[in-house]
């Protein structure tokens, strides 16, 4: 027999006994994993690109049901995501079901000589290491890629074809799941949710009563009624009188719901990633793929005479515009790699924004992966600035004024009496930033993770991502919580909304 080709030099370092472990009920050691080609998914609950590559190797694994097995290797970047409890919740809010171990200390990291998120590592069934990748994986070329081995590793009679069973974790039941953001008409007594782990959008009165499902529940694609609808992990909702636009993340499309006929239509997008897709950057929208929307914001431009829809493209961190008026979308803010850098609109590095709220004249995007704060000018002086942040791996949890700060994955602001309100996800707090000054200040929320009510001083949330305000209130998405939180500032007290039928 010829010599294998597809036969590791290098046997695979054993999993320590220590680490907790997610969608198992023991922890692994390599000799179960022993007929198996095994990949290890190497990521970080907060990254953009790890949460694609999840969705790819759902692809990858249900190709070869009896001889894949995918382990998620979570090594954490911020310090947030040291803490089990909180990769446990990523696990049920992107709905991996596959074994996931908690590389908190980075050990696994170091011995598989890991660079970046995502990474794979490919495991023969012998347990020798293979081959190694970095970044996303085209689902079509990982399946022709691991063909040719399994016909290797059959062929030397390598493969138990014996499916490993794991235990998987459960969610609780409640109205919402993971909500992703929030947008409030306080005139007409109407609250709107991305009840995101749900796959839906739910209208609610201001007291929590429930008008309208919009959605079946079950991810999916769909136009239609409210009762046939579906979305894929919707995140950003903007709300333009009867008007709802969503950003529907997972299936990386823009969707148009109409509250008054109750009618869901798309309005940009292919249904395909751009980058797994090569299509145009620009063009009528249905003809151009995006990559992960993640939050929406409209504009009236009054010297054009037309109306803008801003897109925060998180996964190829730019910001893009829709022009409502003619069906076409471009590229607005932003070169594309990741990284933080002010200037012009092409010079300016953006880093998985995930959140916009306008002002006047300017646009604010949070800027999470660099824990920043950026605002993009739309005047007579087209520049994009750092109120602050400084890097992708400067973080932290400090108030001050413009470089003194930190903060840590900031998911969602919004705009209310000429001052910004971040949800500052990751330290678990709700914060103030004066743009003129650069000034943040703590509002609410301890810092420690939990759900509790109470004043501004003695509340908990876990990872809020979005936030809106509305007649002296701050209604807040506390996703972790799979909660409707009310800020009163008058009061300075928080409640949790009762979301009901």
């Amino acid at each position: 027999m010829n010599r294998p080709q597809f036969r590791g030099e290098v046997r695979a370092p054993d999993f320590p006994t220590n680490l907790d472990w997610i969608n198992s009920d023991h922890p692994l050691r390599m000799e179960e994993l022993r007929g198996q080609l095994v990949i290890l998914h190497f990521w970080t609950f907060c990254c953009i690109n790890c949460m694609h590559a999840l969705a790819q190797l759902r692809t990858i694994a249900a190709a070869f049901p009896d001889t894949l097995t995918v382990i998620s290797v979570h090594s954490p970047k911020f310090p947030r995501e040291q803490f089990t409890n909180s990769v446990r919740d990523a696990v049920l809010r992107y709905g991996i079901e596959h074994p996931v171990v908690n590389d908190r200390s980075m050990y696994l990291w170091q011995q598989y000589t890991i660079r970046a998120w995502p990474s794979l590592v490919f495991i023969d069934p012998e347990g020798r290491v293979i081959q190694r990748r970095e970044g996303e994986i085209d689902p079509a070329q990982a399946i022709a890629l691991i063909k040719p081995m399994m016909e290797e590793f059959e062929t030397r009679g390598l493969l138990t074809h014996q499916p490993l069973r794991f235990a998987h974790e459960v969610a609780t039941e409640s109205q919402l799941a993971f909500p992703g953001k929030v947008a409030v008409d306080s005139a007409h007594d109407r609250l709107l949710i991305s009840d995101t782990g749900h796959h839906r959008i739910i209208e609610s009165g201001l007291d929590g009563h429930i008008r309208w499902i919009i959605g079946t529940g079950e991810m999916g694609r769909a136009d239609g009624g409210f009762d046939r609808a579906q979305f894929n992990r919707p995140q950003g909702i903007h709300l333009v009188g009867d008007q709802l636009y969503v950003a529907d993340t997972d299936n990386h499309l823009i969707r148009r719901v109409d509250l008054s006929i109750r009618q869901v239509v798309t309005i940009a997008g292919t249904g395909e990633q751009y980058g797994l897709s090569r299509t145009p950057t620009s063009g009528p929208a249905h003809t151009v793929a995006l990559n992960s929307p993640w939050d929406l914001q409209w504009r009236h431009d009054p010297l054009a005479h037309r109306d803008d829809l801003f897109i925060a493209m998180a996964g190829n961190h730019q910001i893009a515009v829709l022009h409502l008026d003619n069906g076409v979308i471009e590229p607005f803010a932003g070169r594309g790699p990741e990284g933080i850098g002010d200037g012009t609109y092409e010079e300016a590095f953006f880093a998985q924004p995930n959140s916009l709220a306008l002002s006047k004249e300017t646009l604010y995007v949070a800027d999470s992966e660099t824990s920043a704060v950026r605002a993009i000018d739309l005047g007579t002086a087209p520049e994009v600035r750092t109120l602050v942040g400084q890097g992708l791996f400067i973080f932290g949890d400090q108030d001050g004024a413009g470089n003194e700060v930190r903060l840590q994955h900031v998911q969602a602001l919004c705009v209310w009496r000429q001052q910004l309100y971040l949800a500052d996800t990751y330290n678990n707090r709700i914060k103030i930033l004066h743009p003129e000054t650069r000034q943040v200040i703590t509002l609410a929320g301890t810092g420690t993770g939990g759900l509790k009510n109470g004043t501004f001083l003695e509340a908990q949330f876990n990872e809020p991502a979005g936030i809106t305000a509305a007649a002296g209130k701050l209604y807040v998405a506390d996703t972790n919580n799979s909660a409707i939180r009310v800020l009163d500032l008058d009061t300075q007290t928080v409640s949790t909304l009762h979301i009901h039928v």
